[in-house]
Order: structure tokens, then sequence, then C-alpha cells
């Protein structure tokens, strides 16, 4: 038996354990005991890791508990069986992939590898046996449909993906229904999930509440104010039923089985969903954020921070380069605690700069396979709410050690390029290094000293040079991104403020001025010098890509845009005309033609027609709505370990390497430099034109990236671990944006409750057969307006240009269009603000709310004047239905 430490082993470790293990099967309970596991964090970290390598097939878990070689359980995936329907079951209709739910009970499975919509999977209702949203599951494909849809119904749930899940908490037979419970009165305690895909309550045995507040404990993470304030509402509560309406977080003692709802007890009282500081827990315990650093990893981010620049050993300082006395600054927000980049900006004597840009070298306090490196791996990035932040290491290291603070000696990982007048790089080198951060600035200084303010350029006198040399050399860098073709949406974002209570106060426009983009352009251009670099050292790397957009999307995109008269600047689009059997057979024996589909097929697309677009569109009404839509047509940014370039910033060669205090693929990047520095790499690299060519220019698009060599050797990382790497960090970054982008639209939502029945301005975002979405004007709160709600006429939605069309009244909707509109009601559990549209003088349109009765003179006056299709007065439906009267039975 091993001695008890903290579990920090490979997959390639695991995979031999379960190969030496009789059967080549292993237990739950037998690798517990095999690798000496401690408490709980220890096994999670063996369950995730089992998961992940169960979802990539090198595991089959066969039973509960239990995993074994996909070679030891040939039985288990090759034998048929029935689905109930007659259908047999065999392993080539077998499909993985991750469960999500819609509210209306169904779901979609997208396999694993994917990154098509078009390859989701159907799950019926009845079809889900158990799963629950989020669920890793293996589906039964069924034979596809007339339409192509693929279907099936989930054989087996892999992983259970939500060990918790927060509620509100309701008693049995209670009458007092909150505003947040949509849940079925059920038998016995339950509570009513509040994410809106988990349609069915969850059971709380008698004995499995909490009958009071419980105590502090390390495991919630509220604010000083929220914790001021519990005392409060804590002191109202009900002594008979004390959790009746309060948000809780249940841990799940029994999943759910066709025909019976899952089981759970409480673990966590919250508090009331309205308190200050609630929502924000709410949003951590609902998208599985760990905010809890285990005791060990506490530990060993206090003795790692004690590795000061003086207790460097000779040799480590040796290979150091030595940057002190040099005035390197940092630039942040006023708010900011981790100070994780420095910067400055020289002349040349051949008059040419130098960029320095210095990062905190965190890879020499966060060693491989410790459990503050897995800790750090399973948060996999900070998350930034208003009040507040969930950061990926310890305050030790993030806000102490590893933040390059002013007047400190800092160890750093350097980056130092050699910029023309053009903003070329000629060249770089990357280096260790030892930098003492001169001033801590931030951007409203810096910005005021670029603006000419003379008290602030007083304050700061003495480094107001540097300032105007990192304007100018910035001003050349985005030049040459633009000469290469780099998206630039340059859209207003917006910046919510809150009173002292924490709610929402206003929303104002978010200032982006040169003292940003002077930092953004300088870390850009360190970024991509890194990833150049490692790339040409023939090792396997991790990389920041952004894929081609899809064509589909592009035909979309094309199509809105043309409704406003712009285009990407394609003279054709190869889009294929096909005709399926189904349409052929439905269409046999009638005087119909087949229906056509039309599938686009590979577009010649590149970076500098959406630039050109957006330079086109740039100060005109439709700038809003044209760049969103733009957006949506792009793919997300995700890492990999292959490296198919950057679209959006039309970069051959791109990573992140300026952030690894609060992203983890930053800190492999790190190791990767640091581990090729010490085994004696050139530190130097060449030029990187703009000219260079890229993958998707008119010359090369449509023929792949660029041949590059094949990494000779698996290098200090293998290749399949830095997938993994890769593929946690990309979901990583996913969940804290949808936590952070939910808190938000939380927030919005308590702003907006006290002003239904207000009318506000909008224009129309985009319509769906339910309704149009509109924004608001300079508020930028979204909501819908459905299509039940227009009562003047019976509304369609028209998917050939994506409008909503008045079947009698030729009455149309469509995207960027201007609306007035009143806000009706507020959809909290959805989340959704749902508006009704306010008369104008293209429409009569009135919410059913304010309409008044209709007098006979005014329906008959209304009768007789409506418009036909084409906008003028025709016949009235009610004389042409009495001239039918008169000639029925008469002979035509």
């Amino acid at each position: 038996m091993m001695a008890r430490s903290s579990y920090a082993r490979s997959d390639r470790e695991l995979l031999r354990l379960i190969e030496r293990s009789a059967g080549h099967r292993a237990g739950y309970k037998q690798l517990i005991r095999e690798l000496g596991l401690g408490g709980g964090r220890e096994r999670r970290v063996l369950l995730e890791q089992l998961a992940r390598m169960t979802a990539r097939g090198e595991l089959v878990k066969t039973e509960t508990e239990q995993w074994a070689l996909p070679s030891a359980v040939p039985g288990k995936t090759k034998r048929v069986k029935s689905d109930g329907a007659g259908m047999p079951v065999t392993r080539d209709r077998l499909v993985a992939g991750r469960l999500d739910l819609h509210r209306d009970g169904y779901g979609f499975v997208r396999p694993n590898g994917s990154t098509n919509r078009d390859d989701d999977l159907f799950i019926p209702p009845n079809d889900l046996n158990g799963a629950m949203q989020g669920d890793e599951v293996l589906v039964d494909e069924a034979p596809p449909g007339r339409d192509g849809r693929r279907s099936g119904r989930v054989a087996r749930v892999l992983t259970r993906r939500n060990s918790t899940v927060v509620g509100i908490f309701h008693y049995a037979r209670t009458h007092r229904r909150s505003a947040w419970d949509n849940t079925p009165l059920v038998n016995g305690n339950y509570i009513a999930p509040l994410d809106e895909r988990m349609t069915q309550a969850i059971l709380i045995p008698e004995g499995a509440e909490v009958a009071a507040i419980p105590k502090e404990t390390p495991h919630r993470v509220l604010g000083e104010e929220a914790q001021a304030q519990t005392a409060h509402w804590s002191e109202d509560l009900d002594p008979h039923q004390p959790l009746e309406g309060l948000a809780v977080d249940v841990e799940i003692t029994d999943f759910p089985t066709p025909g019976r709802p899952a089981r759970g007890r409480v673990i966590e009282v919250l508090g009331p969903p309205d308190a200050f500081g609630v929502d924000v827990e709410i949003v951590i315990r609902k998208h599985h954020l760990p905010h809890v650093f285990p005791t060990n990893v506490l530990a060993e981010a206090a003795a790692s921070a004690e590795q000061t620049v003086e207790r460097l050993t000779p040799q480590e300082a040796e290979r150091r380069r030595d940057f002190r006395g040099l005035p390197i600054v940092t630039i942040d927000g006023e708010t900011a605690r981790d100070f994780d980049d420095a910067v400055l900006v020289r002349p040349l004597a051949n008059g040419n700069w130098e960029l320095q840009v210095h990062i905190a070298d965190v890879s020499h306090y966060v060693r491989p396979g410790t459990s503050l490196d897995l800790e750090a791996r399973l948060r996999g990035t900070s998350v930034y709410f208003p009040d507040r932040a969930i950061p990926m290491l310890p305050p030790q290291l993030s806000s102490g050690m590893c933040s390059l603070r002013p007047d400190e000696d800092r160890l750093v990982q350097s980056c130092v390029m050699e910029i023309d007048g053009r903003g070329e790089v000629l060249g770089y080198e990357v280096c260790e290094g030892i930098i003492r951060s001169v001033k801590r600035m931030t951007y409203t200084q810096v910005q005021a000293i670029l603006d000419g303010d003379a008290a602030t350029r007083e304050q700061f006198l003495e480094l107001v040079p540097e300032f105007e040399r990192m304007y100018e050399l910035a001003l050349k860098l985005n030049a040459k991104r633009k000469r290469r073709g780099s998206i630039d949406f340059d859209l207003p974002e917006p910046v919510i403020q809150f009173d002292p209570e924490g709610n929402m106060e206003t929303i104002v426009r978010s200032e982006r001025g040169w003292s940003h983009r002077l930092i953004e352009e300088f870390m850009l251009s360190a970024n991509e010098c890194v990833a150049t670099w490692i790339e040409s050292q023939r090792v396997p790397g991790i990389y920041r890509i952004h894929e081609i957009p899809d064509p589909k999307r592009i035909v979309e995109f094309e199509e809105t845009a043309s409704q406003f008269g712009y285009s990407l600047g394609f003279s054709n689009l190869p889009v294929k005309r096909i005709q399926t059997k189904g349409d052929r057979r439905d269409a046999r024996g009638t005087n119909r033609q087949p229906k056509v589909h039309e599938i686009a097929e590979a577009i010649s697309v590149t970076p500098q027609m959406y630039q050109r677009l957006t330079a086109k569109i740039a100060g005109k009404p439709e700038e809003r709505i044209l760049s969103y839509l733009m957006l949506r047509s792009l793919k997300q940014a995700r890492y990999s370990e292959q490296n198919v370039g950057h679209f959006a910033l039309a970069s051959p060669s791109y990573t992140h390497f300026t952030s690894p205090i609060r992203r983890y693929p930053d800190l492999i990047v790190h190791r990767l430099l640091r581990d090729l520095l010490q085994v004696g790499a050139d530190p130097r690299g060449g030029a990187i034109l703009s000219s260079a060519p890229q993958p998707w220019q008119e010359a090369t698009v449509g023929k792949g990236r660029p041949a590059h060599e094949a990494p000779v050797s698996e290098g200090f990382i293998p290749a399949a671990e830095l997938n993994a790497i890769a593929t946690e960090s990309s979901q990583s970054e996913r969940r804290a944006d949808d936590a952070e982008r939910e808190l938000i639209e939380w927030k919005k939502i308590r702003f907006m409750q006290d002003r239904v029945g207000e009318d506000f301005h909008g224009i129309i975002l985009s319509c769906t057969k339910y309704g149009f979405f509109v924004e608001l004007n300079d508020l930028f709160i979204e909501g819908m307006v459905p299509l039940s709600s227009l009562q003047d006429d019976r509304y369609f939605f028209r998917d050939t240009d994506r409008q909503i069309v008045g079947a009698r009244s030729g009455r149309v909707f469509k995207i960027g269009q201007p609306v007035h509109v009143l806000l009706d009601r507020i959809d909290r559990q959805q989340k959704r603000l749902q508006f009704a549209l306010l008369p104008s003088k293209e429409t009569a349109i009135v919410p059913r709310s304010l309409r008044k009765p209709k007098t006979a003179s005014a329906a008959e006056e209304r009768t007789h004047s409506s418009p036909n299709r084409s906008g003028r007065k025709g016949k009235t439906k009610s004389r042409t239905r009495e001239r039918n009267k008169k000639s029925k039975g008469k002979r035509r």
C-alpha cells in the first residue's frame, strides 16, 4: 500500500495501474487504496480524471464504480440487445457525448470531438433514461429521419455532472408559492432547481433538510456586506418552516431513474434569492465553480510564496537576465489586485524600437504535479464578478509573490522585441529575468497623460516620455495589424455601476481609450512571438486558435447583411442544391416540385473581408446590429495543441502567454518556455512580417494551413496531455463566461423589476418563430416581444429572410428595425424580460393589457379599411363572406 500523499498521477500512470489489475479492471475503492488517496478533494480529482479518460475512450465504465481497459470488455461493447422497440443496439450505433436539456423537457447530445451543431442528436423527453443536464451519456442512435435529423435515446449515463444542485426549498403541501417556482407540487419536501433546464423537482426526504441557518463555514465565500446582512433576513424566518423559499445547495444522493425523481439532502443554505450577495453564491454553485482552496493547497502556496529573489540559487540568479534599474511600469484597472504584466519601450540607435513585455514567472512557484498545480488545472481560469473574484491561484501568490508590485524584486519571463517604423517585428528574444517595477499605473492616469492633462503630467513628470513612446509604438503596431487584416469590433461595451447595497444603479458605455489599447497591442505582439518561437522548436505546444467560420454561418450572415445593402465581398457564394429521397417521395403523385435544400460548400473567406465591412459600417446606424451578426457568424476561439492560426487576429501563430496568474494555459506556455531555455534552446527568433503567407489568404484558402515540420519528439509535455489540458481549459473558460454572463443578466432583471409598465426605444436584434428580441437603446438590455402579443394580425416567421410577417396586413418586423416597446412582465425563472409593442406611426398594435373593448362602429370601420398584402385597401372579409352566402347553392 502506498503512502498517503497528494494525488498527482498522469493518465498514463493510471492506465498502467488498471492494466496491472486482475482482468485489466479496477474498482473505485481499489484505486483509492492503491493510490493512497486522502480526503474528498483528492478523490474528486480522481473521479474527474476517470471521467475524462472514459469520454476519450481510453477506459470503459463497466459497473457503477468500476473501470476497465476497452480490450478487457469486448462483450460489454459488442453484444446485441433490444432497445424495447425491436431495434437491436449495436456498438456502431452508440454515440458518446454531453447532454444539454431544454426547458421543455427534450435535449440534444453533441458527440465528443464535434464542433458542428448539425451533428447533434435529438433526445425526446421520454428517452432521457434518467439523465440530467450536463451528464456524459451514451446514446443509441436511431435511423435518420426524412429531414436528415439525427436522434436517439440515452442508453446509459457515463458520468454524472451534477453532484450538487442549487434551487429554492419548499416544504410538503405548501400553498405559498414563490415567483421562483414553476415546478408542480410533489409529495414531500422538495427543491425547484434554479437551472431552467432541470424541469423535475428534487425530493428532500424527512431528516435530510437543514432545520436552521448553518454557522459560518470555510465553504462560504460571501462578501463582507452580505455577511453583515445575513443576520437581518435570518431573523425574519418562520420558525416552523425556516427554509421555505430560501435558496439552498443540495447534494444528490439518488439520481433519477425512469418514473422516479432524484433525491437529495441540503448541505448549505444560501439565503433568500433576492438578498444582497446571494445571487453571486447561487451562480457560483449553479455552475459548479471551485471556490474553496483546500488546506494543503493553501499550505503549498504559503511555502512557495517564501521563494523570494534573495533566495535564488547562484545558478538560477546567473541564468536570469537582470532588468532592474529600467523604468518598467505596470498598467491596470483601478480595482486590480494582481499585476501580471509590465512593459517598457525604448528607442534603438538604428531608429527602431525595443518593446519589452515582462510577465510574472508563475511557473517558478507552481510546479507540475503538486496539489497547487492540480487545483489550478481544476479551476482553469479566474472568474470575475462585479463585487468579487474567484482566483485560479491562492492570494499568497495571485496578489502576493506573483504580482509585479512596484519597488519589489519579482521573477519574470520576458519577450524583448525589435520593431521597425512600420510596426513590423524584425526579431525577438525570450528569456527568464528579474525586474523591479518603478510605478503601478492605472488606465485612467495613463489616458489623462495622453490627453494632455496638466496636473497628471506634472504628477508623473519623469514617466511622461515613456508613455508618449508607448503610444507612438502602439499606433504603429495597430496599423500593422490592420494591414494584415486583423478584425477589430470596436463596439461600446456596457459597464454596470452598483450602489452601496449591491444593486445595479445604471449602465454606462465603457471607455476604451489608447491607455487600454497600447497594452492590448503589446500583449498581442508578445503572444505571437512566443507562439512562433515554441512552434519553431518542433515540440508539442498549446495555442490559442480561432478557426475559419462555417460556410453555413457565412451564408446566413450574407443573406441578412444584404437586407442592409452590405456584403463581405463575395461575387457568388458556392451553394450546392440537393433533394432528399424523402422530399422526392413526398412530392410523388402531386403537382408539387420536390423541395430543394441549399448547402453551403467551402467558402474562400478571409479576415480582410470582415475588416473591410467593419470599416464600411463604422459610425452608421446599423453598425451595432451588423457587428453583432458578424460576431455570431464567427466561431469561438479555443485552446488546442494543433496550431491552425487565429482567424480574427489574422495571425498564423498565436498563444496565451501574458496572464499565467489567471489562466492555466498561460502557465503551461511558461513551463514549455522555461524547459526549452534550460535545455539550451536558442532564445532568439526571426522576423514576423505582416506580408508573410496566411492560411486564409485568397491564394491559399481551402488548402489548409501552410505545412510546418512535425514535432521531432514528445517534448516536455506529451501531445495527448496537452490536448486534455486544452480541452479542459476551453471548457473552464466557457463555464466562467456563462457564470459571469448569467450574473449580469440577474442584475439586469433586478434593475428592471421596478420599471414594469415603462416604455423604451430599442432595436430588433433577431427574429425567431416565437417572436423577436429587442435591445433597448443605451441600456444594453434585451427582451422578447412574443408573437402571441401582436393582436392586430396573425404573424408568422418567414425563415427564407428571417422576418416576421403579418398574414393579412403584410406588416414586417426585421433585424435592425427600430421599435417602441413597453416592459410588460418579467419571467424571473428564465431571467427574461417580455416586451409589448407600442403604437407608432407604422403600426397600431397595442399590448393586450392596455387594449380597450372596441365599439361596433370602430370594429366595422377597422374591418372596412383593412389593407391587403400590397398595402392598398381591398375588399373586406365581411363583404366577401356576405357575397359567398348569397351565392350559396348556385351553379358556378
